[in-house]
Parts: C-alpha cells; structure tokens; sequence
C-alpha cells in the first residue's frame, strides 16, 4: 500500500510540474527543456473559389468543386466519393489556383484519401498575395523565399494529412511534380493562425466606403499582432520601430492593451543598447520615444512606463548631443530614413527629421515629467524651442511638410494648402499617409482628408485588396488589372509591373501594418474621439462629419468601451450621445 501511496505522490508531483510549464504530465519532471507558449488560434479555412487550372484534355483533374464544398473536418477517410483527384501522366502534370477569399497570415492543410500510388507524392505550393505572385516562379518578377517559404515542395502521404507554410497569403496554387501517379485530395485548407482577440473599437457611417477602410486597417493590423508586432506578414516580418507608430494607434483605437505592443517595445529595447539607433536608423530611436508617449496616453501605466526610465533618459542624454547650438539636428551613424518614396529627397528628408527629432522631445518632455523628473522634462522643451526658431525648407515633400505642420514648425493651414493638398492623393505614401491626414486635420481640412481616404485607401479596395499595401501610387491603377485575377494582355499588373526600392515587383508587400492610419484618423477626427489624460481618464469628443449623414462606433479604455454616436440634423447641427464607462471624464465640444 506505501508502495502505491508513493507511485501516485510521484505522479502527482510530475504532473503539477508540467502543469507549471503547460505541458501534459507526460512530460513530467525530469523534462529539462526550455519551453514557451504561442499565444495565437488556429482556424482551417476552406478555399472559396479556383481561379485557374491546367488539367490538359480535362482528364488530368476531376471534381476540382468537391474542394469547395462544406463540412471540411481535416479527416481523411478511405471512401473517395467527396474528393478532388489529379493525375498526371509522363509528360504533363496537372495545376490548381485557389483563393481563400481574403489575405490570412498562416500555412496549408492538405488531406489525401486513398489512391493507385500507395505511397508519399511530391508537389509544388506556391503562396500569393496576388493571383500574379501564385503563378509567378521563385527568382522571376522578384519572387523570393526571404522571410517567408512561399515557393518549395513538399510530400504529400497517402490517406494522411500534410501540413506545411508559414507565411502571408490569399492564393495557393498546387501542382503535381510526379509523374505516372494519381493523388486524391479530399480537402485543402488555410490555416489561419492569429490572436483570438475581441474587435473593441468600431466604426459605421452612412458612407460604406470608409467604413470599408476602416475595417480594412484593422484587419491589417490584426494579422500583423503575431507574437510580436510585424510590418508585414509576408515580408517584413520584423519589429521595425517607425513602422510601429501606425500600428499602435490602430491597435489602441481597435483593440484596446494588447501585450502584443509592450513586447515589441521591449524587444527593440533589448536588442538595441546604447548609443546603437533602432533598426540601424536614427529616426526608429525618435518613434521609440513617441510611441511610448501615446501608448501611455492610452493606457495610462505609470507602472509599465518606469520600466523605461532607465534607457529613455540615456537616449534623451545622446539625443541632447545631437543638436547644434543653432539648434540644428545632426543626427549621424544610422540611415537618416523617414520612408520609402521620400528617401529620393534628401533636403525634404533633412526637414522631416528636424521636425522628427523635435517631436520626440516633445514627447520626452511629457514623460520626464510623468516619471517625475522635471529638470529633464525642461532640458526637453529647452531643445525643442531651440530646434524650433531653425527654418526647415520641406521642398515639396509631403511627409516633411506634415512633421513641420504638426510640431508647428510650419502653419499647418500653409503645409496643407502649398505642400500636402497639391495633387490630391497624389505622392501620398501608405506609412507618411497618416501624418499626411492629421497634418490636414490640424488644419481644418477634414473635407480633404477624407476625400484622399477615399481615393488613396480606397484605391487599393477597388485593385482587390482585402488587407492595406507596403506602397501604393494611384498612378499605377491606370490601366490595371486587380490582385485578384489572372492579368489579361495588354493590362498593367499592379503587383508585379511596380514598386521601388526594396519592394520592387512581387518582393512588394500587400499587408503591411504602416498603412492602417486612416483607422485611428477616422476614430479620432470623424468619430471624433481623443485622449486627454492618461489612461484615457478623460475623453474628447469632437466629431467632424463634413458630408456624412451620421457616424458611430465604440472606443476601447482601460476602464472599459465607450459608445458614440452622432447624428445630423436637417438643421446641419449634430446630436451627438455618448456612453462611457465609470472612470471616463467625457468633454463634448460644441
């Protein structure tokens, strides 16, 4: 009987140990291993239509719909009444194009049934975000394996299931390698692989274009939430620190805290010591410091933000070295980058980091003071009225005249009239879009703020888009054919025919997390809420319709959601009611 009592304790001892780790008590005590947990879901996605196959005089595939259909469970089974079959002969080998319906981040589930073979047959799975990259090979059009595998082969088993990829995608496109055999596929599947998180902040109006955009942001964003924050699903799938501003404001007006942002935060941190700039780049260290200013203004962790303390004062420390006595930035050893399509411009360029680096001086001087050191907080203010009186000709560049406007460097009416809205959406850029659309807001231009929303964003839409583009030109639209269909002759393809600098053709990224701003935009200025004290403790409601009929929408706190509505009268004044949480100040503007 001591015997037994004395098996269980050690059972149960093994058993609470794993408990400890997550693992199942087989794993027990003796498990040495390092381990960590992946904190993402897991959703099998049917295929919602084929685009294209090549099944040569029809008899190389059968009952290619059967792939569509429901009730798609991951089971392979002996009967083969319900599956696709592909055949090949000795000179011709059967394809599929698939589409999943919308951009997912994951992999692909294959089940096979029962055939002649009897054995593991080889294939090929190409990844797409376009139909043009699916059916595009690795090493043409500069399709590549960088980051991701989105060209290789795999083996498929017999009456099994395979699983293989890891990568951003819309379209898959299958092809069987070996000759002489025959394959039955009961079903192919999109795994999807994202956090299982609630969609807090909302925005609906009369116009279902922009509610479209907004969403699209989201969603965007949504998928790049992996275990840390990437700017791209595909490619890019790096914590890039200027990159990261974008996100956070659409995961604070989406999601609400999301560990996702303080872990991304910290790992750039870690990786980075002094005086190393982020990612190489000057500019990334400045968004560090920016970033944390409004991720505290949304979450309000006095607690988190002294965790920072110690590196935010030493970079202050060098940053303070990085200013002339005129007042003029000298930032040097890291790659003087706001982004892409302005790098051609270097004098625009120039001006946006002077207004860049003023920026984070703010910022620094509103966390100086949050953490209680107010001879930092004034050496802050003392270098941006310094870098202040410096005049910073922008050249033409809308990213550096947005800055200007914004850290009031340059009247932002003036930035908007002579620099921003020259062109309309034209030369906007999907990361500097967003400070492109507040600099506009800060000037009272919310007309055309929107109206760049509809045809720059919304340009994408109207190209097929399911999630916001790398870089996007309205130019390229002309004559264009969609992402989502095979390109007819004598059309542009908009995937593979564009793109610059490390996004050229297919490389060119079609998730990319820098070009949700007009989602925080929309909340913040048409929805019209803003934070004015930590932790969203208080709230600025000011909406701006321009020709809307009405808005709604909800807004994520620390303290809990936030539900706005406005609505126009047939007087033209807005009725606006609001419903907030027990710890929330409102202030309507009126």
């Amino acid at each position: 009987m001591k015997r037994i009592n004395t098996v269980i304790f050690i059972l149960m001892l093994c058993a609470l140990n794993a408990q400890a780790q997550n693992l199942p008590p087989v794993f027990g005590k003796e498990y040495s291993g390092k381990t960590f947990n992946d904190s993402r879901a897991r959703t099998y996605i049917a295929p919602q239509r084929i685009v294209w196959k090549y099944d040569g005089n029809g008899e190389l595939i059968k009952n290619s719909e059967k792939l569509l259909a429901t009730g798609n469970n991951g089971q392979s089974v002996l009967a083969n009444v319900s599956s696709c079959t592909m055949r090949s002969s000795e000179n011709e080998f059967p394809s599929l194009l698939i589409d999943f319906g919308r951009e997912i981040h994951g992999g692909l589930q294959i089940v096979t049934g029962s055939s002649g073979a009897n054995r593991p047959v080889k294939i090929r799975v190409r990844f797409g975000e376009s139909v043009s990259e699916a059916m595009t090979d690795a090493g043409t059009k500069n399709v590549g394996n960088d980051h991701a595998m989105r060209d290789f082969t795999m083996h498929l088993p017999w009456l099994g299931v395979a699983e293989a990829g890891n990568s951003g995608f819309r379209f898959a496109r299958i092809d069987l390698l070996d000759p002489n055999v025959k394959i039955s596929i009961k079903e192919i599947n999109a795994i999807f692989i994202y956090r299982d998180i609630p969609y807090l902040g909302s925005f609906r109006s009369n116009d279902e274009r922009l509610n479209n955009i907004w969403m699209t942001g989201a969603y965007t964003v949504h998928l790049n939430m992996q275990e840390y924050i990437w700017d791209g699903i595909k490619r890019d799938r790096l914590v890039w620190l200027g990159d990261l501003h974008p996100e956070v404001m659409t995961v604070s007006s989406v999601f609400g805290y999301n560990e996702v942002i303080p872990k991304s935060l910290d790992l750039a941190r870690d990786i980075t010591p002094l005086p190393g700039w982020m990612n190489g780049m000057c500019s990334y260290s400045l968004w560090w410091i920016i970033i944390h200013r409004d991720w505290y203004l949304y979450q309000g962790n006095l607690s988190y933000l002294k965790e920072q303390q110690e590196y935010l004062f030493k970079l202050l420390d060098i940053l303070f070295t990085k200013v002339d006595n005129s007042g003029r930035e000298k930032l040097e050893g890291g790659g003087r980058f706001l982004d892409w399509p302005s790098s051609a411009n270097t004098a625009g360029v120039n001006a946006g980091l002077q207004a860049l680096m003023a920026m984070a001086f703010h910022a620094g001087n509103e966390l100086c003071t949050a953490l209680g050191d107010a001879a930092k907080a004034e050496k802050c203010a003392s270098m941006l009225a310094k870098m202040k009186t410096q005049n910073s000709p922008h050249n033409q560049l809308k990213q550096a005249a947005a800055l200007l406007a914004l850290i009031d460097m340059m009247p932002a009416k003036k930035a908007d009239e002579e620099v921003i809205s020259v062109g309309g959406a034209r030369n906007f850029s999907t990361f500097y879009g967003y400070y492109m659309l507040q600099a506009q807001a800060k000037a009272g231009n919310y007309s055309g703020a929107m109206d760049n929303i509809r045809k720059y964003w919304g340009g994408m839409l109207d190209m097929g888009a399911t999630t916001f583009w790398e870089d996007f030109n309205i130019e390229w639209m002309e004559n264009a054919a969609g992402i989502d269909e095979l390109v007819p002759e004598g059309k542009k393809d908009i995937h593979a025919d564009f793109g610059d600098y490390c996004y050229k053709n297919l490389r060119h990224s079609l998730c990319h997390g820098w070009a949700s701003g007009p989602t925080a935009w929309l909340t913040e200025h048409v929805l019209g809420v803003k934070p004015i004290a930590p932790g969203c403790k208080i709230l600025r409601i000011e909406p701006h319709l321009d020709t809307l009929e009405w808005v709604e929408g909800s807004f994520p706190t620390p303290q809990g959601v936030v539900h706005i509505s406005h609505r126009k009268g047939s007087d033209g004044k807005i009725k606006t009611e609001v419903k907030a949480p027990k710890g929330v100040k409102v202030e309507i503007a009126k």
